[in-house]
């Protein structure tokens, strides 16, 4: 049996107990009056890190994955995240542990933050996987973006909360607007003009 470090002395107690003696405590009708009894427990997620607090295995940490569920197979996979400290040193394309979700857009870009550590928004162009533009925000954006339209000028916003796994918390929603209407169709604009303004 592999070890678990956080499964907490009540835990191990039980699982030695039905173990030994066969007994399984979530039977026995008299533990439904006992308060502090909990036939399922978890003390959280434990990240499996190294010494130097980086997680325990070969990298990439954390990848970006496009999935073609019409073939069954992964179209494309990059390294998504990094840690800002190791990217100092020159140990860049590491990925790392990443919470949110992507939005697509109609013209072709996959806009993503999601990374805990070095709190990049990114986009993708949906088709290849490659970055097309990216940006640091205040604090990580550990949500889905959202994408709408104010008289006709396309906005993707964030929220940017950090604060998983020791990164820093923020309080800010930030939105980027997609340059103004153009004679150029609108992905040949969004593709060729990465720019963006903040407003949070």
């Amino acid at each position: 049996m592999p070890g678990f470090p956080d499964m907490g002395s009540r835990n191990v107690n039980d699982l030695v107990e039905f173990l030994v003696t066969g007994r399984d405590k979530g039977a026995d009708p008299n533990l439904k009056n006992d308060p502090n009894w909990l036939k399922y427990r978890s003390d959280g997620e434990s990240i499996f890190l190294d010494p130097d607090g980086y997680p325990a295995i070969t990298p990439p940490w954390g990848t970006l994955n496009a999935i073609d569920l019409n073939a069954g197979t992964i179209r494309w996979k990059v390294p998504f995240g990094e840690f800002p400290d190791l990217a100092a040193k020159g140990l860049t394309n590491t990925g790392s542990d990443n919470y949110g979700g992507p939005v697509v857009t109609a013209g072709g870009l996959l806009f993503i933050g999601a990374t805990n550590f070095d709190k990049k928004f990114r986009a993708y162009d949906k088709l290849t996987g490659k970055l097309i533009w990216e940006t640091t925000l205040p604090a990580a954006g550990n949500a889905t973006p959202s994408t709408y339209q104010v008289n006709g000028r396309q906005y993707v916003a964030i929220v940017c909360g950090g604060g998983k796994n020791g990164a820093p918390s923020g309080s800010s929603i930030v939105a980027f607007a997609l340059p103004a209407r153009s004679s150029s169709p609108p992905d040949a604009r969004a593709r060729r003009h990465a720019t963006s303004r903040a407003s949070s």
